[in-house]
């Protein structure tokens, strides 16, 4: 049995919680490892008064926001509790997600490579000098990596990678890094999902521009247009393709027959005597006498002519 103290400060924890629900309605679940005590200081001093960050233990946390689903009888808040797994917490705001998300990423901190750690990226060592003692040269031969010795000093012949994205770091390549004095990953708050109104989507929702939709959308109205047309089944996308395939079908029947229409006629004329609707631009390259020779009227005429549309 939980004492009283105990009790008291876990009272105190539902109740905040609580209140963050109450006054919320959208959240970011982050993900906390290798985050330091002054660094998270720093980022709930930059989010306030409009965000909120909340951790501790997830059995607590999922607890607090079942019985607070229970009591309002609402379970919206139940998609975030069910992805409380590992060192993770939830950040509450009232403001725009995307400038919360923006916040959260300026607090990143350099740190080097432990072992044992996994990797969030590739480190690369790059090839030229390292500035080490020949005697060092075993760390770079258990990593066979191809060195030299110039000017007393080991030199890297080319870029090698020591450690790849999601790999645990080796004792080794800590050793080696640590020496070179590399600090490759970088910590921080790492925003995994969203939370908004009950609706719980992946963070890298919020890459997605007003242009990424109309593409999306553009990319999806001609596969339904080239569908129905396939299929022979009228739909409103393709409307316009229907129309215009209806022109050319029109055109088409009135050149190769006596009848026609203004449209129509246009392209008969042309067909007829092209030389009528060609450019009257100069030759390239003309000598000054040819440049100054005045163009007569006629063909400033043809080349105005030459500028029609067939839906004129």
């Amino acid at each position: 049995m939980p004492s009283a103290a105990v009790l008291k400060v876990k009272q105190a924890y539902n109740d905040k919680i609580c209140k963050l629900l109450d006054d919320h309605d959208r959240a970011f679940l982050v993900h906390a490892d290798n985050v330091g005590s002054r660094q998270f200081m720093d980022i709930r001093a930059a989010l306030r008064p409009q965000s909120f960050i909340l951790m501790g233990k997830n059995t607590m946390m999922r607890k607090c926001i079942r019985e607070y689903c229970e009591r309002k009888e609402d379970n919206s808040w139940m998609s975030l509790a069910d992805k409380l797994v590992g060192n993770v917490g939830i950040i509450f705001t009232s403001g725009d997600l995307e400038e919360v998300r923006t916040k959260i990423k300026e607090f990143v901190v350099p740190a080097p490579a432990k072992m044992n750690a996994i990797a969030p990226l590739d480190v690369v060592v790059p090839a030229g000098a390292t500035g080490m003692e020949p005697s060092q040269t075993g760390f770079f031969q258990v990593l066979n990596i191809a060195t030299k010795i110039n000017k007393g000093a080991i030199e890297i012949l080319s870029d090698v990678v020591v450690v790849r994205k999601g790999e645990k770091v080796t004792s080794s390549a800590a050793a080696l890094l640590a020496k070179l004095g590399f600090t490759p990953f970088t910590y921080g708050l790492e925003t995994l999902m969203v939370y908004d109104k009950g609706n719980i989507f992946d963070v890298a929702v919020l890459d997605i521009s007003d242009d990424n939709i109309a593409a999306m959308f553009g990319a999806g109205l001609r596969n339904v247009a080239a569908l129905s047309m396939s299929a022979n089944y009228p739909t409103v996308a393709a409307v316009p393709h229907y129309l215009i395939a209806g022109y050319k079908n029109i055109l088409a029947i009135s050149l190769a027959t006596d009848y026609t229409f203004p449209l129509a006629q246009k392209v008969k004329d042309y067909l007829a005597n092209p030389g009528a609707f060609a450019s009257a631009a100069p030759a390239a390259g003309g000598g000054a006498a040819a440049a100054k020779a005045p163009e007569p009227e006629e063909e400033e005429e043809e080349e105005e002519m030459a500028d029609f549309d067939l839906f004129d």
